[in-house]
């Protein structure tokens, strides 16, 4: 009876959680003159990102860095591959390509970074510093550049900022409703798969790996069917290049990591092939359609089946 209502608790809660963060970050981006994408891309992007964080810091600091170094790829691989599947399945994602260039860039060069951090096996403090400085150029340049382009269309207008403060407490609530949804339903799904005799391995690969992602897959689904594409495509990128930069560069400042010598062989690689993939279908089709949700989600079941049983 517990799991039960563990489970209905978690999908109650970020059913209303993704569409008051929605709200919430599409009326602060309008409030300060700002595009939704941007919203999306810090507000949505790196709020949906705190599970992810709690998770690398705490691994971090109990000295396993498979967990810490997994999650942000994992969870990168799962927010395309996975989030944008779903997304795109049920409502198809269109963005004109002019808009999202610069922030895929951003992407790529965040995903070449995390490969040099593979490659190099360790990430230390100097370079986590390095990664959040990063992290914060492209924030400020995002926001310069949104700003620059709304003044040359002559759309700079006042800022409210009484209806930016309130629409920003409207986001932060979105995001702890979704945040501690997500939380519920993993728990509630961890018991029910122990409960019938599911391998701890199904369970770390499916039911955790996905929990941690939940906030930013009900943003994407409540933000495609409201049709905030905008926000749908800065959710996913804006939380990958903050899983690739903050987190990880956090989480080295705090505590060195070790990335495990296996990352090298699949998973790294996963990542740069689902980049590449987005990057070719944002460019050549101006978002995905569903039939492209659906492969995106085939490769993702074979990723995790071949993981599961007891790939590399």
């Amino acid at each position: 009876m517990m799991t039960t209502l563990l489970i209905l608790g978690g999908l109650v809660l970020l059913a209303g959680g993704g569409e008051v963060l929605v709200r919430g970050a599409v009326g602060a981006a309008r409030a300060v003159g700002v595009s939704p994408l941007l919203s999306g891309l810090v507000l949505v992007g790196f709020g949906t990102s705190t599970p992810e964080l709690v998770t690398s810091l705490l691994a971090a600091l109990r000295d396993s860095p498979g967990i810490a170094v997994g999650n942000v790829l994992g969870s990168n691989i799962a927010n395309i591959l996975l989030i944008l599947g779903v997304t795109a399945a049920i409502s198809p994602v269109m963005i004109r390509p002019s808009v999202i260039r610069r922030d895929m860039i951003a992407l790529g060069l965040s995903s070449v970074l995390l490969l040099a951090a593979v490659i190099a096996g360790f990430v230390d403090f100097y370079f986590g510093l390095v990664l959040i400085l990063a992290l914060m150029g492209y924030i400020g340049l995002a926001y310069v550049r949104e700003r620059n382009r709304a003044g040359e269309a002559g759309a700079v207008k006042a800022r409210d900022w009484t209806g930016f403060g309130k629409n920003l407490l409207l986001t932060v609530a979105g995001i702890a409703l979704t945040v501690f949804g997500a939380r519920l339903l993993v728990d509630g799904a961890v018991e029910l798969a122990e409960g019938l005799g599911v391998s701890e391995t199904v369970i770390g690969l499916t039911v955790v790996a996905v929990g941690t992602s939940l906030p930013e897959l009900v943003a994407c689904v409540v933000a495609a069917m409201r049709r905030h594409s905008e926000v749908a495509v800065g959710n996913v990128i804006g939380s990958n290049v903050y899983n690739a930069l903050g987190i990880l560069g956090v989480t080295a400042m705090v505590s060195p990591i070790r990335i495990p010598p296996e990352v090298i062989r699949l998973d790294i690689w996963v990542l740069l092939g689902a980049t590449a993939l987005l990057a070719v279908f944002l460019r050549t089709g101006g978002g995905l359609k569903r039939l492209e949700g659906a492969a995106f989600l085939a490769a993702y079941a074979a990723y995790v089946g071949f993981l599961a049983t007891g790939g590399v």
